[in-house]
């Protein structure tokens, strides 16, 4: 009986989902979790906010998972200014189109079709403000449809880091057969993602993290040396295994205490990515630091490579091709409640480095 109800499980789940798109009313407010005010983690609480206004250019998703990002934090923090209050404390989601957008020429226009959103299929969305039950959104802005072979959960998990990703390698620095790349944090979620890429590209990786088990947790993952920052010199055993020339690309996530250190690493004509804060924002920069080894240095963010519809559609197909072909593994450490309780933990454990891979909110799955 229970193997029964365990193989009947994924039509349930369809039957549902179809219930939830056919002659539903909606409620008058719904559930999120967010912040009124920045600080730390005790600001972010429960909100109850209206139903999102539905324009006619609009999507209208059933949230069922979110993902927890370092820029969650920023934005709780104050360290990024966001010009919205409340604020539902996520930038990435996951979930069900319940409706359509309802301007006919909308629907019958080819770039639409060409985004392949269907009513009761899986969409993905990166928004700031996404951590709440419904989701409006206009369709041609940075939401995509999910494959029926990817579930909303890995949707969730792989949207924002695996663009980020995917463009980092692509465009940052076009990362190339026999080039020795550096990623910092590399047991971090983007930066299991950066070494499959890497690595796949014939790269040799070389990542950084604080523990034995990480280090292991990388090299599964396509790295070839990870330096374990707390034992080791890392900028020593970076020179040490180059022959003393250092790295083509350094993509750096950590901010403030790896960023000098950098120009120590990097190869002349080099490029560092520097995209992320996690130990703190960046000092601003003296341009004659480049000088040196004539370093190119980038501030990127994915928002301005996911611009145009071309981007959004190349980007959003060749991720979802990897995941779906395995690969490109999708790393889920933990799932975290629907609650402001649930939300702390899960920034909490992001910003002090007890997770692997990718936190997730479980909104409605």
């Amino acid at each position: 009986m229970v193997t029964l109800l365990r193989a009947l499980r994924p039509l349930f789940r369809r039957l549902w989902r179809h219930s939830l798109t056919t002659n539903m009313s909606y409620p008058a407010t719904i559930k999120a979790v967010g912040i009124t005010k920045t600080g730390g983690v005790e600001v972010i609480e429960n909100l109850e906010l209206p139903f999102p206004t539905v324009k006619p250019t609009d999507i209208l998703i059933k949230v069922e998972w979110a993902g927890v990002n370092f820029i969650d934090t920023y934005h709780r923090s104050g360290l990024y200014t966001v010009q919205q209050s409340p604020l539902p404390i996520a930038k990435e989601a996951a979930g069900i189109i319940l409706e359509l957008p309802s301007d006919p020429a909308v629907l019958e226009s080819a770039d639409f079709k060409s985004r392949g959103f269907k009513k009761g299929g899986r969409v993905a969305i990166d928004r700031v403000g996404s951590l709440q039950e419904y989701i409006a959104a206009d369709w041609n802005t940075t939401v995509y449809s999910v494959p029926d072979d990817i579930s909303t959960r890995t949707a969730a998990a792989a949207l924002l880091q695996g663009l980020t990703a995917l463009a980092q390698v692509s465009e940052a620095y076009d990362v190339k057969k026999g080039d020795n790349v550096l990623i910092h944090t590399i047991a971090g979620g983007v930066g299991l993602l950066h070494a499959q890429l890497a690595k796949a590209r014939g790269a040799t990786v070389i990542g950084t993290t604080s523990t034995p088990e990480k280090a292991e947790i990388a090299k599964a993952h396509g790295a070839d040396h990870v330096i374990i920052y707390k034992q080791e010199n890392t900028v020593d055993r970076v020179l040490e295994l180059t022959n003393g020339k250092g790295v083509e690309v350094i993509y750096d996530g950590v901010g403030r205490t790896t960023f000098d250190d950098d120009f120590k690493m990097i190869k002349r004509k080099g490029t560092i990515v520097a995209f992320g804060n996690a130990s703190g924002a960046v000092d601003p920069v003296n341009l004659f630091r480049l000088v040196a080894k004539n370093v190119k240095l980038l501030r990127p963010t994915l928002t301005n490579y996911t611009v145009t519809l071309e981007e959004r559609n190349h980007y959003s197909a060749e991720l979802w091709k990897l995941v779906s072909s395995g690969a490109l593994k999708i790393n889920i450490h933990t799932e975290y409640p629907f609650t402001a309780e649930g939300v702390q933990q899960a920034q909490t454990d992001l910003t002090t480095g007890k997770t692997t891979g990718k936190l997730l909110i479980k909104v409605s799955a």
